[in-house]
């Protein structure tokens, strides 16, 4: 087991999929939708999921919902391997452990909006029957909807009835909640209403994964996975080069070495040879800066999505700062070499320019840490 699959078990992550493939048979052939998915979510983390039409978001979601099972690979949700499970089994373990809200909203027309709600508690029996009213009633007072209890679904706005399924996913107060396009239907101001509602589930220790077109939207969550072609683009990679597009963002997952330390581990040498480009992707690393007459000075800490070497792709030709793994904690680095990533910024001018004015910064801001005029 490697540090982090150690520090992994340590922080239980609540949803683990591990080289997840999935094809569907076509008339030409097989039709790769997921390709080698690996994807962790911890408990009590807000993730959205976004993606062009096509690009394998809904895929990914019905493997972590059970709703369909992974060519190869495993899928673990709460402790469970939901790829093994049967259908009789899935369908009570998915009423336990998942809240699922979707972008149709998906209530029963011809029974009450509190009767919606107390249907998975039926289902799964996760309550006395003399409780199931009581609770659903809490549910609404959560969603600011009590006074709509016994009105039918159709006499509620879309905003409300988004309320109402959300609070249905509730029920049986699941450690997961899943969102397909949640805000999809609704206008923007009634869309940032459910968000604060997500944002307050959150807060109390839920974990929520929605999908979503709305990058606005997906920008407030904790994190946020892009999906390009069936593949999860870097997330440390996308927060390092923002302005690369979804497949030169791809193309830089793709190419990118992960190289992993201990705790106080050496990652560069100050004089040595400079030949790649490194992203922070787990952990803490120090910047170790020497000064004039002086003993070295720990100059910055790096955290995940934080980056070094591109002072010296556009200034330097040797490390002038030494680079080391926090003791805190091992480190795991993406490293993309020199000659790549000059094939990444001649594809993009704006990460270029982008890249420049932050080696520039950062150049001016070393030779003042060292003592040493500019």
């Amino acid at each position: 087991m490697s540090l982090f699959e150690k520090q992994a078990a340590a922080t239980q992550e609540i949803i683990d999929l591990r080289g997840v493939n999935k094809f569907y048979k076509t008339a030409v052939g097989d039709y790769r939708a997921l390709k080698d998915i690996d994807l962790q979510i911890g408990a009590g983390e807000f993730v959205s999921i976004i993606g062009k039409s096509g690009s394998g978001k809904s895929t990914l979601l019905n493997m972590i919902t059970g709703i369909d099972r992974p060519t190869s690979g495993e899928v673990m949700v709460n402790g469970t391997p939901v790829h093994t499970l049967s259908e009789n089994k899935m369908a009570r373990w998915r009423g336990n452990n998942l809240g699922i809200v979707f972008q149709f909203f998906q209530l029963l027309p011809m029974i009450s909006v509190i009767e919606n709600i107390m249907l998975p508690m039926d289902f799964c029996r996760t309550y006395p029957l003399r409780e199931r009213n009581q609770r659903a009633m809490e549910l609404l007072k959560l969603v600011e909807l009590e006074d709509h209890a016994y009105k039918l679904p159709t006499a509620l706005s879309g905003g409300q009835q988004q309320r109402v399924a959300i609070a249905r996913a509730l029920a049986n107060d699941p450690p997961v909640v899943i969102a397909d396009e949640p805000t999809g239907n609704l206008d923007s101001k009634t869309a940032e209403s459910v968000f604060e509602l997500f944002n307050n589930l959150v807060a109390k220790g839920k974990t929520i994964i929605i999908v979503t077109h709305d990058s606005a939207l997906a920008k407030q969550t904790h994190r946020t996975a892009l999906i390009a072609d069936g593949e999860i683009v870097n997330e440390y990679v996308a927060k390092a080069m923002p302005t690369l597009n979804a497949s030169q963002l791809l193309q830089a997952t793709r190419i990118a070495k992960k190289l992993t330390f201990e705790p106080g581990a050496m990652i560069l040498n100050e004089g040595s040879n400079a030949d790649a480009f490194y992203v922070v992707a787990k952990g803490t690393v120090e910047v170790v800066l020497p000064r004039v007459n002086q003993s070295d000075v720990t100059a910055v800490q790096l955290g995940a999505g934080k980056f070094f070497g591109e002072i010296e792709f556009f200034h330097e030709t040797k490390h002038r700062a030494s680079i080391r793994a926090s003791e805190a904690g091992a480190v795991e680095v993406l490293v993309i070499g020199y000659d790549q990533l000059k094939e990444l910024l001649n594809q993009s001018e704006a990460t270029r320019e982008a890249l420049r004015q932050i080696a520039d910064k950062h150049q001016g801001e070393n030779l003042s840490w060292r003592g040493v005029s500019s």
